[in-house]
């Protein structure tokens, strides 16, 4: 019996691991949602000094940011009421992280938790691809894009594995 505690205790201190982790990108990610405007300055920036210039403008990520960056602030010049639609993605991210309290706390009781995350980061992929699209976004920002939902699915997956050997364990 101390032997399937230990392993209960080993899958559940790696469950918490990933979920730490996915909280802490769904946190991130909803903070710097705030910002953006800035965020956009600073990245501009960066990709305009000499170290990344060539590259920023080979791939073509330099004029698209700063397509993004004017359109933005351009926006919240005339109409900043629409950055409240960024606020409510923010406060979005960080309502779904809280919502991992509880897989965090008791993982197996809460897997349905785990099998959210996981729809919404398969859902994360056909809206970049489709509504990306539809806007006008390139390929690339698309696919990095998508790169959110296989990113986040990836640790949930852990979670899902090592909950159910938790489940295996406590069946004994």
């Amino acid at each position: 019996m101390p032997e399937n505690d230990f392993a209960i205790r080993r899958h559940r201190r790696a469950t918490r691991f990933w979920i730490g982790v996915v909280m802490a990108g769904l946190i991130v990610s909803g903070v710097t949602a705030f910002p953006l405007e800035a965020e956009l300055r600073i990245l501009l920036g960066l990709l305009r000094s000499a170290t990344l210039r060539p590259m920023a403008e080979w791939t073509h990520l330099l004029p698209w940011i700063s397509r993004v960056s004017a359109a933005l602030a351009s926006t919240n010049r005339d109409y900043p009421f629409l950055a409240y639609g960024t606020d409510w993605l923010a406060f979005a991210h960080l309502v779904i992280a809280a919502a991992f309290i509880g897989p965090y706390r008791d993982p197996v009781r809460n897997k349905w938790v785990i099998t959210f995350g996981l729809i919404a980061c398969a859902g994360v992929i056909p809206l970049a691809l489709i509504a990306g699209h539809i806007r006008g976004l390139p390929i690339a920002w698309r696919l990095g894009d998508c790169c959110f939902g296989l990113f986040g699915g990836i640790p949930l997956l852990f979670c899902r594995k090592h909950i159910a050997l938790m489940e295996r364990i406590e069946e004994k």
